[in-house]
């Protein structure tokens, strides 16, 4: 077992000058860009008592607003209220942000501080959503760089052939009803994406 840091670098070749100086602590022209390329992100935030999360969100290409070189705007688009990204953030105040854009091998990787806004100014610009955010999450950008394409290659995540037909698992309904012991008929997957159509 691993313990401790200088054993664990021991175990790896030096990172790269190139792996190094990518990192920068702004978004330049093309993180900018990705940003508003990106239909879909996954948001990692910790809490008290080592309580982690990491949450994905979606929307239309651009649904993040890159506000300035050090700020991002990410709109908490309604679900199931379980508030966990929400309360790490007043806990903690720090998130890590992987942006991906379909057919993109790279990703963005973005650290940073993070507040809640609920003041008019923050919702205005979000105003013209079908369903305007409740608050939006403030990003201060501390970390910003471009992350290899290795991962997705490997995983071949784009690839059509690596697509599964939906019926390799159960519906959602059918799940959630195993594991919540539930006795209620299980919803079927067309009975959820109907729901949530609505609720987008």
């Amino acid at each position: 077992m691993i313990s401790d840091i200088e054993d664990l670098r021991r175990r790896y070749p030096a990172p790269t000058a190139r792996a190094l100086s990518k990192q920068l602590r702004h978004l330049d022209p093309h993180c900018r860009r990705f940003v508003e390329l990106s239909p879909f992100l996954v948001i990692a935030s910790g809490g008290g008592a080592q309580h982690l999360d990491a949450s994905p969100r979606g929307g239309e290409p651009g649904f993040v607003k890159v506000r300035d070189e050090h700020t991002l705007l990410i709109p908490d688009a309604h679900g199931n209220n379980r508030l966990d990204t929400l309360n790490n953030v007043v806990a903690t105040a720090s998130v890590g942000l992987l942006f991906l854009v379909p057919g993109v091998d790279e990703t963005l990787r973005i650290n940073g501080t993070a507040r809640l806004r609920d003041e008019d100014e923050f919702l205005r610009i979000f105003g013209t959503d079908a369903r305007p955010p409740r608050l939006v999450i403030e990003v201060s950008v501390l970390e910003a760089f471009l992350h290899c394409g290795k991962s997705m290659m490997r995983s071949k995540l784009w690839s059509r052939e690596a697509r599964l037909d939906r019926s390799v698992l159960p519906s959602l309904g059918e799940m959630l009803k195993d594991q919540t012991g539930s006795t209620a008929p299980a919803e079927t997957q067309q009975e959820m994406v109907a729901r949530y159509e609505k609720d987008l």
